[in-house]
């Protein structure tokens, strides 16, 4: 009985840990290298003198598709 247990508990756990694909990893490094330019364009934005308002939703419209969240996969403290 415990082992069965053992072996429900830890099914989900090998599923999760398995490896990505050369395919998946290149795919991967392009959203990353995606959110980069979306993120220079944002500091470029503020850097500019433009509402932080303003550069804000423009990241977020850049980032549409590629991160999860309203960061664009990235926030900081303030």
């Amino acid at each position: 009985m415990k082992t069965l247990l053992l072996i429900l508990l830890a099914a989900p756990c090998m599923a999760w840990a398995q490896a990505h694909s050369a395919d998946d990893v290149k795919k991967d490094v392009q959203r990353h290298r995606a959110m980069a330019v979306a993120h220079e364009a944002a500091a470029k934005c503020l850097e500019s003198g433009k509402k932080s308002e303003a550069c804000m939703k423009d990241l977020q419209a850049s980032c549409k598709g590629l991160a999860i969240g309203r960061y664009c996969g990235m926030k900081h403290e303030h």
